[in-house]
């Protein structure tokens, strides 16, 4: 009996992972990988500013999908396969220790993401997974006599396979490549951005942080979403966590609506309205002929406090005793409400994450197969699913690459595990 021929595009984290999966659970199979770019595992290289964020410190299927604007639903089951615990214990097996940090993120205690790129790069080798690199697919056909595909690389060879795994992440090759055979793609676009804010006195404010705050995007008649975390303000506008986080569920409307939008900004989100009022109310009696500027009565950063004064008309010789309840209930409300107006996105460093892909009904997430084309198999960013900063988006790569690596070296030649 011939070997099984397995084909993987995409010399990312899901091709790789995917590559090794299937070389391990079929050790006779003939797995080849094909990356168009000299540099396989780039993006593995930049990410987590260069230390590689490999999975999130999340180990219930239940919680973990709660990180995913998209593919949430899609993910449960196929986290109760191979979840975070999964990554780190394979990780684990090849000699790479992962640690956590407060926030939950996981790091090679090595704080390098070379441990990474080595480890999948050291695997796939020993796992005798053939590396074509810096050599582009030009086109993908079903092989009708075989029900296998045929790749038709740009040096002109011809790769024939019988089992075929797309792991092109976001790429427009490789959205073409699952359009022409047949699969819908919903329309990329950026997730997990910064916001860009025009206000030169907010900028000048830049490095300043708080955590947390709650945030609001408004966008004409669209429900409200809401982040609370921290935030960082920057040169061009406002980041951190909770506005990353924010700008993932927003994803879709926010590019609708050509990414303006009003933001409303609670600086003070631990405490309810009353409790604001009540502790203004007290530093205006205690230091009632002391500049406003100077005797704050919320636990923000000075030059925030004068900010905000500012933006409500207080000047720097107002005193509290000569503040009117008019004038307070507008402090208040830009403390607890303020409504600043997003121009634009920014990026977020070299985290690029698109929202988009394959259409998730169209695959079954047990194989990762597809469900209208027999022997074709999706993971990571290709498909519909994109999770909030974390080394959640890692964690989806790992999962899917893993099952439809073992799906694919498992199935035999003229089988089929597509299901409905």
């Amino acid at each position: 009996m011939l070997p099984l021929k397995i084909v993987v595009i995409g010399g990312g984290a899901a091709g790789f992972f995917g590559a090794i999966a299937t070389a391990q659970v079929n050790p006779d199979a003939q797995v080849t990988l094909v990356e168009a770019s000299r540099q396989p595992l780039a993006k593995v290289r930049i990410s987590g500013g260069g230390r590689c964020n490999v999975t999130h410190a999340c180990f219930e299927a239940q919680r973990l999908v709660q990180n995913y604007p998209r593919g949430g639903k899609a993910l449960l089951g196929a986290f109760t396969r191979f979840q975070a615990q999964d990554t780190i214990a394979w990780f684990a097996t090849q000699g790479v220790k992962l640690k956590t940090e407060a926030d939950g993120r996981m790091f090679p205690i090595t704080d390098n993401s070379e441990t990474i790129v080595e480890c999948l790069m050291n695997e796939a080798h020993a796992a005798g997974v053939e590396l074509i690199i810096g050599t582009p697919v030009v086109a993908v056909k079903r092989n009708t006599q075989t029900a296998g595909f045929e790749i038709v690389l740009k040096s002109k060879e011809i790769l024939q396979c019988d089992r075929l795994l797309l792991a092109t992440g976001s790429s427009i090759a490789g959205y073409k490549i699952a359009q022409d055979l047949g699969h819908h793609i919903e329309p990329p676009v950026p997730s997990l951005f910064t916001f860009n804010i025009a206000d030169p006195k907010l900028r000048a404010l830049a490095g300043i942080s708080v955590n947390p705050v709650k945030l609001r995007l408004s966008i004409n008649s669209k429900p409200q979403l809401e982040q609370t975390g921290a935030l960082l303000i920057t040169h061009w506008g406002l980041s951190g966590p909770s506005v990353l986080k924010l700008s993932a569920w927003g994803a879709r409307v926010l590019h609708d609506s050509r990414y303006q939008a009003k933001l409303l900004i609670n600086w003070l989100p631990d405490f309810q309205l009353e409790q604001v009022r009540q502790n203004i109310l007290a530093v205006k009696a205690e230091w009632g002929r002391r500049p406003i500027a100077l005797h704050r009565g919320v636990d923000l950063p000075h030059r925030l406090w004068q900010y905000i004064l500012t933006r409500v008309g207080i000047t720097t010789e107002d005193r509290w005793a000569e503040l009117p309840n008019k004038m307070l209930n507008k402090l208040l409300a830009e403390l607890t409400q303020g409504e600043y107006s997003i121009s634009g996105k920014g990026a977020f460093k070299e985290e690029f994450v698109t929202c988009g892909g394959v259409n998730l009904k169209e695959v079954n997430f047990k194989t990762m197969e597809s469900k209208l084309v027999p022997g074709l198999y999706f993971a990571g960013e290709i498909l519909d699913i994109d999770g909030v900063t974390g080394g959640f988006n890692f964690q989806s790569a790992w999962t899917t690459a893993y099952l439809a690596g073992s799906a694919m070296g498992t199935s035999s030649v003229g089988a089929s595990s597509v299901t409905n």
